[in-house]
């Protein structure tokens, strides 16, 4: 893994283009703790994190404007715990956004991304609905952990084939899908897919 790990600084030295590193997936998936991973490593200058937040009510409005200002625009990595994505998944089975709101989502996310100087590496965290549950359930007892257990984590344990079908419109070939119901190997790929995508184009 180390070995991966110092691939990875090597190619961040070297960028030849801003690079967003999207990570989705259910709750638990394990976004949080794989980009603790992915970065451990990195000199601080060369990538930054953009975390999930509750956004305002501007930013609602006005969606992919709002993520437009959070892209990265020098040479870096920005890795997204969550992105724009959210509106057509998340937002969407929670009611969170509405229906014409998803639909010009839907609509627009496409030729948006393509008008954006950046290059943009997206990986689906995919785990089962036994894995998510078990998770959910030693995240909600355990005293280290109990304070990140929220209603949307319950609400996810019912809501696991509906996120599969909204999640299908949205994860297609410019995705990697990377199983994660074993976080170690699925770390171990996201380096190993991550380094190959930096390397330097001959």
């Amino acid at each position: 893994m180390k070995k991966l790990q110092a691939k990875l600084n090597q190619c961040a030295e070297n960028l030849e283009s801003p690079i967003a590193v999207i990570l989705e997936g259910r709750d638990t998936a394990g976004k949080s703790s794989s980009i603790r991973e992915l970065t451990h490593y990195l000199p601080p200058d060369l990538y930054s994190v953009c975390l999930s937040h509750k956004p305002s009510r501007r930013a609602m409005a006005s969606w992919l404007g709002y993520w437009e200002t959070r892209l990265p625009q020098e040479k870096k990595i920005v890795f997204y715990d969550r992105s724009w994505y959210s509106r057509a998944m998340v937002q969407h089975l929670n009611q969170w956004c509405t229906p014409k709101q998803y639909e010009i989502f839907i609509r627009d996310h496409k030729n948006w991304e393509a008008n954006q100087s950046v290059r943009f590496i997206k990986f689906w965290l995919s785990i089962s609905e036994e894995e998510q549950k078990a998770r959910i359930t030693a995240r909600k007892n355990s005293p280290l952990t109990y304070w990140k257990f929220s209603a949307n984590d319950e609400n996810a344990l019912s809501h696991y084939d509906r996120m599969s079908i909204l999640k299908e419109r949205v994860i297609d070939s410019d995705w990697y899908t990377v199983g994660f119901n074993d976080k170690k190997k699925g770390i171990k790929k996201l380096l190993e897919i991550l380094c190959s995508e930096l390397e330097p184009r001959e």
